[in-house]
């Protein structure tokens, strides 16, 4: 057996580290938690929960991104040391200790590569996952279930928050579609992979003659699209036109111009107001108006955008991502990236980060080969 090199490890570990140190930028990741500090000491913070819960969530999350950068320069230093010590003294133990504390930092900063590699459009969204049985009748049903208790199951493991929204149960056993949302940093971006007909084989619990059973389930992952109840409407978007109302109302309604048309235009969007007797009235309202109009055209457009992220899944035969065996052997197997393994249950229980991250490499690679065509 070859010697185990120190050195090289050593200089391996120094040089993903700065590779990732260099693609997260730390400058501006102190920056950042310096900004979100200040947020986060404002008085008034709590006034709005729901802004107040989202700096929070984005400062942990860019304190312990910059825990782990730190920790890991310390612990290539730490180590380089211990071999140093252990040459010195001719002491096996402590050589045989680096040892295991190379591998570890090595897996520690596989782990952080990944981060370089979410840079897609919605990455560090939340998410928000939708499970549904496929083909396979009540196994399917009680797959999709497995599967939903999976992702609560991964989530938790890596202390996420998940909130299971919607649940639609099967008659007789398991779910037809259950959506739930994932709430932190780069949650889209991990569980994206995660969409695509998925594939179970096993003895059917719910066959009284005990035959295999193959089922599917269909799992879409989109981002978390932050909306708000008000959308700012630049000047230069819109036309006024102001005229005499009609109908009732008597001569101060009239004889002034106090009726207001708004047009948008940009979407075309016409709104019209004539019911108060002063134009600064009418205005107002008819902004009130366009405001809630142009809110629905734009979670419109955000649910077709979703459903365009999400892409079409038919949860059947020929289009599965995945496969569960659980007999005539145990073994779960990504048919994109070829990672599998025999743990079966661990897989159900939540413990799917190598699968997360070979999905995440995998997906790099076909977005450089795309880019490279």
């Amino acid at each position: 057996m070859a010697e185990f090199d120190y050195s090289q490890a050593i200089a391996d570990a120094r040089a993903k580290y700065g590779s990732i140190a260099k693609a997260l930028d730390m400058d501006r990741l102190k920056a950042e938690i310096e900004q979100l500090e200040r947020q986060a000491a404002e008085p008034g913070l709590w006034d709005d929960p729901e802004n107040a819960q989202k700096i929070t969530s984005k400062l942990s999350g860019a304190q312990a991104q910059m825990r782990r950068l730190n920790s890991a320069s310390q612990r290539i230093d730490d180590v380089e040391t211990l071999v140093e010590l252990g040459r010195e003294m001719g002491d096996d133990d402590s050589l045989g200790e680096a040892q295991t504390e190379l591998a570890s930092i090595q897996q520690d900063l596989d782990a952080m590569e990944i981060q370089t590699l979410l840079d897609g459009e919605y990455d560090e969204r939340s998410a928000v996952v939708t499970v549904r049985a496929g083909a396979g009748g009540v196994d399917a049903a009680d797959f999709a279930q497995m599967l939903l208790r999976m992702y609560v199951r991964w989530a938790e493991r890596n202390g996420f928050k998940a909130k299971v929204m919607d649940t639609s149960y099967a008659e007789e056993a398991g779910i037809k579609s259950a959506t739930f949302q994932v709430d932190a940093p780069y949650a889209f971006g991990r569980l994206s992979v995660e969409g695509g007909t998925h594939r179970l084989v096993r003895i059917s619990p719910f066959d009284n003659q005990g035959r295999r059973q193959t089922s599917f389930a269909a799992v879409e992952v989109v981002p978390l699209v932050e909306a708000t109840d008000h959308i700012e409407i630049p000047d230069t978007d819109i036309r006024v036109d102001t005229y005499c109302a009609s109908g009732p109302g008597g001569q101060g309604v009239n004889t002034t111009y106090s009726a207001v048309r708004i047009t948008h235009l940009p979407t075309g969007i016409v709104v019209t107001m004539q019911d108060e007797r002063s134009q600064i009235q009418n205005r107002a309202a008819a902004m009130a108006v366009l405001q809630s109009r142009l809110l629905v055209l734009r979670h419109e457009e955000e649910a077709k955008k979703k459903k365009e992220i999400a892409g079409d899944i038919k949860a059947s035969w020929g289009d599965q991502m995945r496969s569960y065996v659980l007999h005539p052997y145990q073994m779960v197997k990504d048919l994109r990236t070829g990672h599998e393994t025999s743990q079966t249950q661990a897989v159900f229980d939540g413990d799917i980060d190598a699968f997360i991250e070979a999905g995440i490499r995998w997906r790099h690679e076909q977005r450089r080969e795309a880019a490279a065509e």
